[in-house]
């Protein structure tokens, strides 16, 4: 379930937080299952750890002004 910063574009802020949320719960979740031994695929850590960087990386961008969240218009559509 990786997630491209495009698919991520697409998303509003109130979503991107959802993912966001989303994806730490289940990291903490992965974290106690690799402390406890039952961790079976050692990979899907290192995926949410990289889902988590790139909604931050987007939210920042927001932030920034060099992405824009889907149904904002900046630019000048005046006449």
């Amino acid at each position: 379930m990786a997630t491209t910063a495009h698919e991520l574009d697409e998303m509003t802020n109130i979503d991107l937080e959802a993912k966001l949320r989303e994806a730490k719960e289940e990291l903490f979740n992965l974290r106690f299952q690799a402390a406890t031994g039952q961790l079976e695929s050692h990979g899907r850590l290192r995926t949410v750890k990289k889902d988590i960087a790139r909604i931050y990386t987007v939210v920042r961008e927001r932030e920034l002004g060099i992405r824009t969240a889907p149904g904002s218009d900046n630019e000048d559509g005046a006449a």
